[in-house]
């Protein structure tokens, strides 16, 4: 996940089968002053504040990424269903293959969580983008939830077409000698190994609630974790962490694993295992 046309693209060449932008807002954004990022014992916290150029400004990345005819999910933050609709059309006009929708940042005031967590909202929003462009429409939600199943059914109500699980989870680190939080936003969201298990329970929660696609996310290092979340009932996977612990060629690493794994156990197809765990 990046906003750099040419990152995206050397990602894509590395064998990711498509490329989603950084959430792209409205307007540009700054974002939170440093530090903004640290790395901890199993993964990274971050509290970036949804830095973007703004979604008039990002029509040349997308135009730089469909000369190379990659796919690209647009993803979007917004605060009420009119922005989300124009930046989807924006995104769709740009050459978006597709639409993501960012309701679960866990440190963006305004935006995120504060709107993910609203079934009705999020009903309302999934339902205005999805009658506002003709390309899928994906809702990436939140693991710090309590009602997490009832917002995919929400998102589901709203015609999305799949759900997007999960973001990252809430989290601070303090400083002990300066006895305060470590991040300048004090909270951020964690992400990486560490947040796995809690990924593949959501996503087996929610595959047990809708009837729509899953792509799961979260702490996806290996072929096994991959292939752990399709037994959950994902369909498909997004790479996030891994990329800056093993760079690019982590996704050839991990369809490679996959497939070893696939032969070893006479697995012809991936829609064998999908949701293999529920049976």
């Amino acid at each position: 996940m990046d906003e750099d046309a040419g990152s995206m693209t050397r990602i894509f060449k590395a064998g990711a089968g498509a490329v989603v932008t950084k959430s792209i807002g409205l307007k540009p954004r700054e974002g939170y002053p440093n530090p903004t990022i640290i790395e901890l014992e199993c993964g990274i916290l971050n509290a970036m504040g949804l830095p973007n150029p703004g979604i008039d400004n990002f029509k040349d990345e997308i135009a730089e990424l469909k000369k190379s005819k990659i796919p690209v999910i647009g993803s979007i933050f917004g605060s009420k269903s009119d922005e989300f609709s124009k930046l989807a059309k924006n995104m769709e006009e740009y050459g978006a293959d597709a639409i993501e929708l960012n309701m679960s940042c866990p440190h963006a005031k305004g935006y995120g969580l504060e709107i993910g967590s609203d079934p009705k909202l999020v009903k309302e929003i999934t339902s205005t983008v999805k009658k506002t462009v003709k390309i899928p429409v994906f809702v990436k939600i939140s693991p710090n939830l309590i009602n997490i199943s009832e917002i995919a059914k929400a998102a589901e109500k709203g015609k999305a077409d799949s759900i997007v699980a999960i973001n990252t989870i809430k989290a601070m680190k303090i400083d002990l000698e300066l006895k305060t939080p470590v991040l300048a936003n004090k909270v951020g969201g964690y992400s990486g190994d560490a947040i796995k298990p809690i990924g593949v329970r959501c996503v087996y929660e929610i595959a047990d609630n809708v009837n729509i696609p899953i792509i799961g996310v979260g702490g996806i290092h290996t072929g096994k974790d991959a292939i752990e979340y399709f037994m959950a009932g994902a369909t498909a996977v997004q790479i996030g962490s891994a990329l800056y612990y093993r760079g690019a060629k982590v996704f050839k690493k991990i369809c490679n694993e996959i497939e070893n794994w696939m032969k070893y156990h006479n697995v012809k197809n991936i829609s064998e295992i999908i949701g293999a765990a529920h049976k």
